[in-house]
Parts: structure tokens; C-alpha cells; sequence
């Protein structure tokens, strides 16, 4: 059995360590709920820009993060997440984008990579799975977010492609499967259940019927198992055990929380040596 691929740093964050034996400059991890200044339902390291918090608190939070990852804001790109499957090559040009403002995110995007240094990719979650990439021999780093739309849009798979145009082989390319909601936790319906079932890249659905309408959805394992069907070994993929809606201390959670609360945020960048 693997082992959990996050530790606890800080009270801020979660730090993935296993690819620092490829680099020690990677910066990969996940931000936990504490350790803030915003309040209420968002008590108190929302970073996310969009859900109604004060602005000023959660561009504080950002700081603070910030501060921690010795990344500054002005080197963090972050994107409009739309639940689909757009990836886009971040570049220099692309340094701020979304950091003061939810609307001048990189537009429509749920997929970020780049090849240049000093470039912090970021993401906002609450259940959703977030996915990391790194192809070491190209130094190239991503991040996905997977929702079930965009799991069943199959937006692992789109960031291996992607990746296959800069000349990188998926064999090569390591990953991580990060916090997010568990098959424990997340019930659906039918109609999410019918584009789940209609996949046809997938051998063995991970999920449970309940009773009429009602199914157990395992996300981490649908998207472990498009990684692997888009060509990455099994041995490159790390699974993470934390399910952001058992966790209450640690993690927001949309489900958990009735769609009322803030957003944690999956990063990685690549420091310059």
C-alpha cells in the first residue's frame, strides 16, 4: 500500500514531498482551511475569490500563503474554473492572472501547465479532486481540477495529450491524485450517473447503487484509472487517503457544507536552481 502522499507543514498547508527527489525547488501541495482571517462560513483560509468572502480577506489569506511557499503573488497564475476540460500552457506573460481578481483568471480553464520557472499554477477546491503532473526529464509541471464533469470530460486525459504535443511520453509522467471527497461522502444521481456509465475509456465504474437514484462515486478512482488509460504506469500515480468532507477540521467542503463556505488551492511551481 502507498503511502499518503500530503503532509501537514503548517496549519496552512498540506506539502507533497515525493517528487523532491527529482527536484528539491518543486513546490507541491494543497491548502488547508486554517490558519486565515476570514470569517463566518468561511472560517478561515478561504482563498477562493468568488464565493462571497471579503475581497481584502481573502487577498490576506493569498499573502499569507504566499509568504509560506516563498512564492509571491505576482508569480502565481490562477484560472475561471468552469467544471470542463481546457488546458492552457501558462507562460510568463501570464504572471497575476486571477490573483487580485476572480474575472482576470485565465478564462474557462480547469487545466494549467508550464514549462518556465518561478511560475506558481493554482487552483480552488472544495470536493472536487485536484490532479498534478510532473514529467521530470522535460521539467514541466501541471495541475488539473476534476470535478465529475470534468472527470467525465476526461480532463486527466486531455493534460496527457497536451503533454504529448511538448514531446513528453506518458510513461514518463508522474502524478498525484490530491484531497477531495470520498466515495464515503459523495452520493449522486442518475443523471450524473449516466455519463459516468457512458464512459468508455474506463473498465470498472467505482461506484455503488444505494437505492433508486441514489450511487456512491469514487472520483480519485475514476480519475486513477483515466490516468492509466492515458498512458501514465500505475506506479507513477499517488493516491491521496483525505476526503474533504470527513475531514471537517482541515478541509472546506462544498457537499459538507450546503455550497455555503470557501475554497482551499492546489499549487506547483518549479524555483529557479
Amino acid at each position: 500500500m502507498k503511502l499518503e502522499p500530503f503532509i501537514e507543514d503548517t496549519k496552512q498547508v498540506l506539502m507533497a514531498r515525493a517528487w523532491s527527489q527529482y527536484s528539491e525547488n518543486l513546490v507541491v501541495g494543497f491548502s488547508t482551511k486554517n490558519g486565515g482571517v476570514s470569517e463566518e462560513q468561511f472560517e478561515s483560509l478561504n482563498l477562493g475569490l468568488h464565493v462571497h468572502d471579503e475581497p481584502d480577506s481573502v487577498i490576506s489569506n493569498r499573502k499569507k500563503l504566499a509568504d509560506i511557499l516563498h512564492f509571491p503573488l505576482e508569480s502565481w497564475v490562477c484560472s475561471e474554473q468552469t467544471h470542463k476540460n481546457k488546458i492552457a500552457k501558462v507562460t510568463k506573460k501570464d504572471l497575476g492572472a486571477g490573483v487580485f481578481t476572480y474575472e482576470e483568471g485565465i478564462k474557462d480553464t480547469d487545466g494549467l501547465y508550464t514549462d518556465e520557472k518561478n511560475i506558481l499554477l493554482t487552483l480552488g477546491f472544495a470536493d472536487c479532486v485536484p490532479l498534478y503532473f510532473f514529467a521530470p526529464s522535460k521539467q514541466l509541471i501541471g495541475i488539473a481540477h476534476a470535478g465529475w464533469k470534468g472527470t467525465v470530460q476526461d480532463i486527466a486525459g486531455e493534460m496527457v495529450l497536451a503533454w504529448k504535443k511538448e514531446d513528453v511520453n506518458p510513461n514518463e509522467i508522474q502524478a498525484i491524485i490530491g484531497p477531495s471527497i470520498g466515495k464515503c461522502c459523495y452520493i449522486v444521481d442518475d443523471y450524473v450517473m449516466n455519463f459516468v456509465k457512458d464512459l468508455d475509456n474506463v473498465d470498472s465504474k467505482p461506484y455503488e447503487k444505494m437505492s433508486d437514484n441514489q450511487y456512491r462515486l469514487e472520483l480519485k478512482e475514476l480519475n486513477y484509472q483515466l490516468l492509466v488509460r492515458a498512458g501514465i504506469p500505475p506506479e507513477n500515480i499517488q493516491v491521496s487517503s483525505y476526503c474533504t468532507s470527513c475531514e471537517n477540521q482541515l478541509f472546506f467542503s462544498h457537499r459538507r457544507d450546503g455550497g455555503k463556505t470557501g475554497r482551499m488551492m492546489s499549487f506547483i511551481g518549479l524555483k529557479e536552481d
